[in-house]
Order: C-alpha cells, then structure tokens, then sequence
C-alpha cells in the first residue's frame, strides 16, 4: 500500500469502504475538527484499530484484514463521522463528534461496540491481535 500524499479516498473497493479516506485526507479532516472541538465544547473522540504484531508495534495489515476493520468501522459510525487511515497500512481510525458533556464512560462503551464487530469480520488469529483505543480530544467542558 503506496502512501498517498493527496486527500482522496482510500482505494478499497465495495459500498462500506467508499467513504475511507487516505492518511492525508484523513489527518487533514482530523485537524479541522480538532480545531473545531478546541474551539467548542464539544470533543471528538479519536478510535484506532490496529493488529499488535508485538508490544507497542502495529502489523501491516492485508488488503483483507483492512477491508474487515473499515466495514466494522463503517458499521458503527454515524453519518457525521468518518474513516479512514491514521497510519496508512498500519492503522485504521475514526473520528467520532460527541455532545457537550459525554461521559467519561463513552470510550469504553464504543469499545465494547466495536470489539465485536470488527473481531467478527477478522480470522480468529487476527482477532486475537486487534487492538482498539479511544482517545478524546478537544472541547473545553472537563469530562
């Protein structure tokens, strides 16, 4: 997977994936909500999918195994969020807007959301491997 300098769609093909942006277009989305969000008291939350190859190291992924995290993604995102790469090949994410006071338990309930059905879209070797964090950023209400 050749990293694309230019904001664009990823270059998966199918109905979920269509709306997966490349690691340019997806940092240069995540930059203006976090503007946004600093500037607001609403946060956006910061989901990252990834397969651990080892401690603190993220896989590459297969063309089918980032297939499998962008539809589970797809699947659990709303229309005002969006997908795409954080670390091109490496590193699926989404960012996810957030009302003014969301509760310190939100990462943990997406989460919960996302472990299965990103785990039901991956063989069980890889499921084994996922590794999903949620990092909130932005907005001035404290959570």
């Amino acid at each position: 997977m050749a990293l694309e300098s230019i904001p664009a769609y990823s270059g998966f093909r199918g109905e979920q994936l269509r709306r997966a942006y490349n690691e340019a277009a997806f940092r240069h989305f995540l930059a203006v909500d976090r503007l946004r969000a600093d500037h607001s008291t609403r946060s956006i939350l910061l989901v990252l999918a990834s397969l651990r190859q080892s401690v603190g190291r993220s896989a590459m992924l297969t063309d089918a195994a980032a297939a499998a995290l962008f539809c589970g993604l797809g699947e659990c995102v709303r229309e005002v969020d969006f997908v795409g790469w954080y670390r091109e090949g490496y590193v699926a994410a989404a960012v996810l807007w957030q009302g003014v006071n969301p509760s310190r338990e939100v990462p943990h309930l997406i989460v919960q959301r996302l472990l299965p059905a990103l785990r039901k879209r991956l063989p069980i070797d890889q499921s084994r491997n996922l590794r999903v964090r949620v990092v909130r950023l932005g907005g001035r209400a404290s959570v």
